[in-house]
């Protein structure tokens, strides 16, 4: 069967025709690359499902072993409008898997003994601005995220007063900080006496062949990297299918995400990371550096419940094999990256868009296909395109909702879907991964709808179906379930009240960020709490242990002029109307 001949009945066998249109199936399949393989036709099948379901512009796909890449293709478009394809030759932008390609230059440098792992970071960059409160911040804490320090603080902050704050003993838990990549693509340079971009191209791109390869994104590369889409408004969850539109111009010259690639290239890069750092003439780090790279330092749940990370790499078993895994989002395109270390196989995938996940299904399938081909054993199941999508035990979600203003909402499940009935009105809800739930209809779209559940037990911390929902938030409002009388709806607090607002901020990264008041305490996009740490300072997130910052500044009258968070500065906008 060749793919450009996809037929209905080859797509309903794999069940993809219940979640896409049929008519954008039929141009994905179109474009889609001839496979010569019945591995390659399930994964090519599945790859145009996916891209129709989850709302992917186009999508490129590099596949290699230990001898080399074992198959590079491209799927959907670069221009929608057009219908110009995705080519191979197309760069996308890689994201976070730039990380390791950090660890990477990191090691080598330790190997010619520039670079002490155990050493503070501060005796090669004495001029870091930061806090250090619960102790020094080791270069092995930048590489395996427990610096304590936040994810998106600015390196060099606008002021000595907003310097990123240190949250927890370093070593002591993982938390993502693209500062400290940051912060380790500046000790490079330091060390090596040369720009990240010079230093990574010498040290790892030119010698595995990477020869498409652009270290960082300017307006030199620009002409190679794929067209991308984000999606059309900046303020609201987007839901699956929402608008989409062409994204600008980007520049990127940090070492946290600066790297864009072919799959060609990223096919070299999986075959010398599947043979250990090994290239033909020599190797790229030493088998000890290799242990050391692939060694899950400390746990790393955001990755998995078993996962942990090493040097710019996570890790974790499938199917009992040893994975090395990293994910990648830039502010208009999503990647992966999965590597069967046992089995020597490795999969890239990447979306130009940025729509809220990333394509580590087709990773992963793509994976476990090529392995199942080798050793002739029995193929694996075809996973949904968005396993988050399904929600476990919805009819308990099934009930009255009330609000303080007296508000009715009902939800009630269908199968394993969920719709909220408001207002006379039948709305469907979409999950999120992270649970929380997108209604793509006016009143309903500006923030998720989160559900609260009583205290859990040991038992049930991980079966929802075990827990008891006692609420329903949509951003400000609160909604009391049926029978629930353990809490009650709470008038705002005068003192919280000037902090309520839209914050705007220039940074393609952050967007903007809406403020509210629910039960007497702030929100931030309705979802993370802030918790009062100081005047005009809050905590993001009810964990104590996390790095996140938000500060309220300039106050004119009783309001604040600018929201900073994490150092990023987001100044204070009226809501539009509409």
């Amino acid at each position: 069967m060749n793919m450009n001949s996809l037929s209905r009945r080859d797509m309903l066998a794999l069940g993809l025709l219940a979640a896409a249109p049929l008519d954008l199936l039929a141009e994905l399949a179109r474009s889609a690359p001839a496979a010569n393989s019945s591995a390659m036709r399930t994964l090519d099948g599945f790859i145009a499902g996916y891209c129709a379901a989850m709302n992917a512009p186009g999508l490129t796909l590099g596949l290699a072993n230990a001898g080399g890449a074992v198959r590079v293709a491209s799927y959907g478009y670069v221009d929608l409008a057009a219908k110009v394809p995705v080519t191979p030759s197309h760069l996308f932008e890689i994201g976070s898997i730039t990380k390791s390609f950090v660890g990477l230059v990191i090691l080598q440098l330790h190997e010619e003994k520039k670079v002490d792992l155990q050493a503070p970071i501060r005796t090669y960059l004495p001029w870091l601005s930061m806090e250090t409160n619960f102790g020094e911040i080791l270069v092995h804490h930048l590489l395996t995220h427990s610096s304590g320090m936040p994810d998106d603080a600015p390196l060099i902050p606008s002021s000595p007063e907003r310097r990123p704050r240190q949250a927890l003993k370093p070593g002591s838990e993982f938390h993502y900080s693209n500062w400290g990549y940051d912060v380790l693509g500046r000790l490079i340079e330091a060390v090596d006496g040369r720009p990240w971009q010079a230093a990574v191209s010498a040290r790892i791109l030119k010698p595995v062949g990477m020869n498409d390869t652009a270290p960082t994104i300017t307006s030199v590369s620009r002409p190679r990297i794929a067209q991308s889409y984000m999606p059309l408004h900046d303020d609201r969850p987007f839901p699956r299918h929402g608008a989409l539109v062409p994204a600008g111009n980007l520049a990127v010259e940090f070492a946290a995400g600066s790297i864009a690639s072919t799959p060609k290239d990223m096919s070299l890069y999986m075959q010398m990371l599947l043979n250990r750092g090994e290239i033909r003439g020599g190797r790229i780090i030493s088998e000890d550096s290799f242990r050391l790279f692939s060694t899950p330092h400390i746990p790393a749940p955001p990755f998995g419940p078993e996962a942990g990370y090493g040097y710019g790499i996570a890790v974790d078993k499938l199917d009992g094999h040893v994975r090395l895994r990293h994910t990648g989002g830039m502010v208009s395109f999503m990647s992966a990256i999965h590597m069967d270390l046992d089995a020597k196989i490795g999969a890239f995938a990447s979306i130009n868009a940025q729509l809220g996940y990333r394509p580590n299904p087709v990773a992963q399938l793509a994976v476990q296909l090529l392995r199942a081909e080798r050793e002739h054993s029995k193929a694996p199941l075809i996973p949904a395109f968005d396993a988050a999508a399904k929600v476990e035990s919805a009819e308990s979600y099934n009930a009255i909702y009330t609000s303080g203003a007296g508000r009715h909402a009902e939800i009630k499940n269908a199968g394993d879907r969920l719709n909220l009935i408001v207002d006379g009105r039948t709305i469907p809800l979409q999950q999120s991964e992270d649970g929380t739930f997108i209604a793509d209809q006016a009143g309903f779209d500006l923030f998720p709808i989160t559900f609260e559940r009583a205290p859990v037990t040991s038992a049930a911390v991980n079966d929802k179906s075990k827990t008891s929902i006692t609420a329903m938030t949509y951003g400000p409002d609160w909604y009391a379930r049926a029978g629930y009388s353990g809490e009650a709806a709470l008038e705002p607090s005068a003192a919280l009240a000037k902090y309520v607002g839209e914050y705007y901020s220039e940074n393609p990264w952050s967007g903007t960020v809406r403020v509210v008041q629910r039960q007497q305490r702030l929100w931030m996009g309705g979802t993370d709490p802030l918790i009062p740490i100081g005047d005009h300072l809050f905590r993001i997130g009810a964990e104590a242990t996390s790095p996140g910052v938000a500060e309220f500044s300039a106050l004119i009258g009783d309001k604040p002029s600018f929201l900073w968070i994490d150092g990023v500065q987001f100044r204070r906008i009226e809501e539009a109307a509409g």
